[in-house]
Formats: structure tokens, C-alpha cells, sequence
């Protein structure tokens, strides 16, 4: 048996064809980079249409270079929070708004939750303008047309292209309107978004799957017996993918955004472990949650470098950032596309401090760099104090894999910590590929995992069998 899985980012679609060990076929990689629009006034929106399209070239070059053969199951990891809203006849009216985007605020005279504290335990969220408690409001107001419903980015692609898309625990947790113990639209959290349950997605049941629709399988025929499974977020399949599946491993993922995450057991129905103030907490799967803080930056301050600053490259680079780091000149706040959740600080946030006639390009990366790495190591202190002991840290994330100077930075900030690090770049569409084959556990005994300062080739995750 072979698993697409297919990660929906911020900056790239990719489709990843993996065996049943959850073992990358070699070569059978396919990427789109995805263009997000921003703005000084917080704006982060992707073209729905455009996104579908870019899925489909992924689609298109994997199944000519026969990649798509013997696929019976696929498996998605998707970006959370992200909303757009249909009109009746199911057409996007206007763009998808992503986590990026800071702009949604609550309207004159909204109220907020009547006890934020218990409001915050059941779903894990925060009235905030993330989430979708605040962001249809907001939405609807500047529609400018009757919306039909609303749905997240994922939800959109696969009603295009599959029978049905129910919404997965695991999505409709990101959007803060769920009830983490109950698996049902929150009352409350419906009643300050002004939408009713019903008017929601569909939820998808325990152990769902879907199927390509008739026009799509004569496009993709060797996917006509393929079986689809609920989507994963993005930062839980994450975890997974770097082996984080129990409180004594702690995952720090930097891709394009960052995030410092610890998964627990919670089958649905049964009292959540406490949740510390400051940190969210999301769904996995109904038999798991995920609980963390996350940054608006990580990869793209490394890519913002790049297109502004004079920087040497490759080995040149990861020599002068380490001498910068011995003498850090410049103290940064990475904050450049404001805060995310509970935070409020809004995008343009970023400062750099200590700047002299001596400091250079690499000193302004240095800097920027470090900041986000002691802000995951303030925010895994918070995680820490509703777990029984100090964790195990594994880096990941496409970032970490393009930077070992950045891999010892985090090690460093994260000190005394036991630091590893997961090679395989795409951990989040392992993460997803193994939470569809129900193969959470043995995330736990993945290869590829090392010390930060071991080399290593990409792409090179097994299974071993359980120590």
C-alpha cells in the first residue's frame, strides 16, 4: 500500500507518496509555492482558486511520473484558522484569510465571553481575532454579499474535489468554536461569531473517508479506489511527524511560521488536563490533543534576510553566524507579523535594538534569530508546568533543516534540555499520514532522529520497531 499525503501550507502545496511504513518513495515529491498576499495593515490572504489549481499541478506531476500507482489511502495536513466565505451557489467571495492575517477585530459593542477562563478550557481558544468567533463578524461586514457558509482553506480543496468534506475535530478545533471534550460546536463560541451550529460545517464521524468525485477520477484514475481521510492540523501532524506523541517529548517546529507543541492522550468525552494560562490547546485526532503556543514568525524572517540584506550564503553564512552569536551585537523582537494567539501585538511589531555603525547584515540575522528562539524556550516553560517533568526537545520543520547554525542556537536557548533533532523535512505530511493509518504510537519510535549537530541526508524516516 502507498499514502499521498498532502501538506496545505502558507507558502507551498506539496504531495508526498509514501509506503505503508510511512517511508518516503524516492523522487516522489511534488511541490507549488502559493502566493500569499500581505499588507502593512496585518493583511495574509491566499486566492482559494489559484491554491485548487496549484494542488492539482502537484496532482497532475506525481501521476505522470507514475507516482499515484497502488495509493489506497491519502492523508492531509492543513493550515488552521483559516476561513473563506461561499456564497450560495458554493463560489468563493473573496479571498482566504490566513493565520497571518491580523486585521479582524471585534465590532463596535461585541461582547466577549461571559467567564473567558472556563470559556478558554472548553475550547482551548480565546475570543480573539484568530479565531472564527471573531473573524465571520468581521467577515460578513466586509462581504459585501450574502454569505451562503463559511469554511476553512482545506475544507474548500477537498469539497472541490471529493464526494463530501466534512470539517475533522481536528480542523474545527482551530477555529475555536469547538468543544474539545464534547466534539460539538461550543454554544457560546457560536453565539459570539452570531452563527448557528448548523450553519457550520458538517463535523467528520470517527474513522470518515471520502472519495474522488467522478469528473476527478478520470483526471486522476489511479486514485478512483483511494480512500480519504479527515485532515490533520497542521502543527499536530507536525508533532507526529517528529515524534512527539506524549508529554516527556516537546516539539519546536519552524517552517514558514513557528511552534513550540506537546501532544497528550484525550479520548472524546473525557475531562481535559489542565491548561495552563497563556498556551492553547487544539485537537489531533478524538483520541488526542495538542497543546502549545505559535509565533508569526520562523522561516520567513530567515527568507526576509535573504530578499533584503547583502548575506553570504550556504557554509560562509553558518561560519559568520556563529561568530556573530558569540558576541551578540543586535537584540531583536522577531514579532514582524504581530502576535499570535493570546497575544494582540499587531503586525509591523518587529524591533531590532542595539544597532551601531559596526553591525552587520549577519548581526541583524543573528539577532532575529535568537529572539524567537528564547521566546519558544519562555513558552515551553509555560507547557512544562502542566506536565510531570521537564521534556525532551526534538527540532523539525523545513527552517531547521536549512540551518544547523539555528539548530545549535535552539539547543543553546533550550538549555539543559535533552535537544534532537527530526532530518525529515516533511514531518508534517508523515505526522498526517501516520495519524491516518492510526500508527500514533509508533511516531514515538521514528528514524531520522538525532543529536543537532549530526548530518544527515533528508527524507530519511522509518519506522523502527518499538524499544
Amino acid at each position: 500500500m502507498n499514502i499521498l499525503a498532502l501538506d496545505l501550507g502558507t507558502s507551498s502545496v506539496r504531495g508526498l507518496v509514501l509506503d505503508a511504513d510511512a517511508t518516503p518513495r524516492p523522487g516522489a515529491l511534488a511541490r507549488r509555492k502559493v502566493h500569499l498576499t500581505t499588507g502593512e495593515d496585518g493583511t495574509g490572504t491566499l486566492d482559494g482558486s489559484t491554491y485548487l489549481a496549484c494542488l492539482a499541478e502537484c496532482l497532475d506531476e506525481l501521476a505522470a511520473g507514475g507516482h499515484l500507482r497502488d495509493v489506497e489511502l491519502v492523508a492531509a495536513s492543513a493550515q488552521w484558522h483559516s476561513v473563506l466565505p461561499l456564497g450560495a451557489d458554493g463560489a468563493p467571495l473573496g479571498p482566504v484569510l490566513t493565520w497571518l492575517d491580523t486585521r479582524p477585530e471585534p465590532l463596535p459593542g461585541a461582547r466577549g465571553p461571559v467567564d473567558p477562563d472556563a470559556f478558554h478550557r472548553r475550547t482551548g481558544a480565546w475570543w480573539h481575532r484568530c479565531y472564527w468567533s471573531v473573524r465571520l463578524p468581521w467577515l460578513r461586514e466586509r462581504v459585501g454579499a450574502p454569505v451562503g457558509r463559511f469554511v476553512g482553506l482545506v475544507e474548500y480543496v477537498l469539497g472541490e474535489l471529493l464526494d463530501e468534506a466534512p470539517m475533522s475535530v481536528s480542523m474545527a478545533s482551530g477555529t475555536g468554536l469547538l468543544d474539545l471534550r464534547r466534539l460539538e460546536w461550543d454554544v457560546e463560541a457560536c453565539e459570539l461569531a452570531d452563527v448557528r451550529p448548523e450553519d457550520l460545517p458538517a463535523l467528520a464521524p470517527h474513522g470518515w473517508h471520502g472519495r474522488l468525485r467522478p469528473e476527478h477520477v478520470r483526471r486522476w484514475p489511479q486514485l478512483a479506489g483511494a480512500r480519504w481521510t479527515a485532515p490533520v492540523g497542521d502543527g499536530a501532524a507536525s508533532n507526529i511527524g517528529s515524534g512527539c506523541v506524549d508529554p516527556t517529548r516537546a516539539a519546536v517546529t519552524v517552517g514558514t511560521s513557528a511552534a513550540v507543541r506537546l501532544v497528550q492522550a484525550l479520548p472524546a468525552g473525557a475531562e481535559p488536563p489542565p491548561l495552563p494560562e497563556g498556551v492553547w490547546r487544539y485537537r489531533v485526532d478524538h483520541e488526542h490533543v495538542v497543546t502549545g503556543a505559535a509565533y508569526s514568525s520562523g522561516g520567513n524572517l530567515y527568507a526576509w534576510a535573504t530578499r533584503t540584506l547583502r548575506l553570504p550564503e550556504g557554509a560562509e553564512l553558518e561560519a559568520a553566524l556563529a561568530r556573530a552569536a558569540a558576541n551578540l551585537r543586535v537584540r531583536a523582537n522577531p514579532r514582524f507579523g504581530g502576535d499570535r494567539p493570546p497575544g494582540v501585538s499587531p503586525a509591523g511589531s518587529g524591533e531590532l535594538r542595539g544597532l551601531s555603525f559596526g553591525a552587520t547584515a549577519v548581526d541583524l540575522l543573528a539577532g532575529l534569530m535568537t529572539g524567537l528562539c528564547r521566546l519558544v524556550a519562555d513558552d515551553l516553560t509555560v507547557l512544562e508546568s502542566g506536565v510531570d517533568a521537564p521534556t525532551e526537545v526534538v527540532l523539525g520543520g523545513g527552517a531547521m533543516a536549512a540551518s544547523a547554525w539555528w539548530r545549535g542556537a535552539f539547543a543553546e536557548a533550550l538549555a539543559p534540555r535533552a535537544v534532537r533533532y527530526q532530518r525529515n523535512p516533511e514531518v508534517g505530511a508523515t505526522g498526517a499520514a501516520l495519524v491516518a493509518t492510526g500508527r500514533i504510537a509508533e511516531a514515538a519510535h521514528l528514524g531520522g532522529i538525532g543529536r543537532t549537530d549530526e548530518p544527515g541526508p533528508p527524507n530519511t524516516v522509518v519506522v523502527d520497531p518499538p524499544r
